[in-house]
């Protein structure tokens, strides 16, 4: 079968679907200019994750948030949603997709118009204070002086994404379980399939007989174990055609 025909295999699965739902990694934000955490190209190649274990930024919070201002929210202003984003947020809004579980932290799918989006690895959107635990929108925050301070104890504030020794937020990690077992299609886009527990829930999905397409540049670990339709390439062009099916894209 060629890549045209398991596209419109694909759209034809997502537009007769009773639930279908997304299920997003790095790979989908690469072409906002969002660098990957793993691969050739990934984060942790050029910067030693050390500055986002809970233990370091407990101990030194200076060093760790001048690091995560250099690694993620410099990059996060400039970084615009792309096709694919945009092309979720289009289905969500005709019906096509009923939520989006992501392990992304860039709030790209929301920006894109998104409104169901689960995001299992915590958001950079929002901060929370380590002394009191209360929580703040990040346009209260001026990174120009670091560490950012509570405006209610001035504790150090700590950004709401998942660090290295921390557990998964309890409620996206809940809803992504829900919307996991009503999900007869899961659209699966950019992720290699390398982090637990979020790895798991492609597998929770295929064994309640979901129907998984997966789009990616390269084959992950569930290509050739539990992928029904495997769409290669980019996911912005994958994404573009599947849109063109369902009367959402030029």
């Amino acid at each position: 079968m060629t890549l045209k025909e398991k596209i419109f295999e694909a759209a034809e699965a997502v537009r007769t679907a009773k639930y279908a739902v997304g299920f997003t990694g790095a790979g989908i934000s690469v072409e906002s200019g969002i660098q990957p955490f793993r691969g050739e190209s990934g984060l942790w190649n050029d910067h030693d994750p050390i500055f986002v274990e809970i233990e370091y930024f407990s101990k030194k919070p200076l060093q760790s948030w001048k690091k995560i201002k250099e690694v993620f929210y410099d990059k996060f202003d400039e970084a615009k949603p792309n096709l694919a984003h945009e092309v979720m947020a289009k289905m969500e809004k005709r019906g096509f997709l009923e939520s989006i579980i992501t392990q992304n932290i860039d709030n790209l799918h929301q920006k894109a118009g998104s409104k169901h989006v689960y995001e299992l690895h915590g958001t950079s959107r929002t901060l929370s204070c380590t002394e009191c635990s209360s929580e703040f929108d990040m346009a209260f925050a001026d990174l120009n002086f670091l560490p950012p301070t509570c405006f209610v104890c001035k504790g150090i504030l700590k950004p709401d994404i998942v660090f290295f020794n921390e557990p998964l937020p309890h409620f996206p990690l809940k809803r992504a379980k829900e919307e996991t077992q009503k999900a007869d299609v899961l659209l699966i886009i950019g992720t290699n399939a390398e982090v637990y527990p979020a790895n798991e829930i492609p597998i929770k999905a295929k064994e309640n007989n979901c129907l998984i397409i997966e789009i990616n540049v390269q084959k992950s670990e569930f290509t050739d174990t539990i992928t029904d339709i495997y769409l290669e390439g980019k996911a912005t062009e994958i994404m573009a055609a599947i849109g063109k099916h369902l009367y959402l894209t030029d």
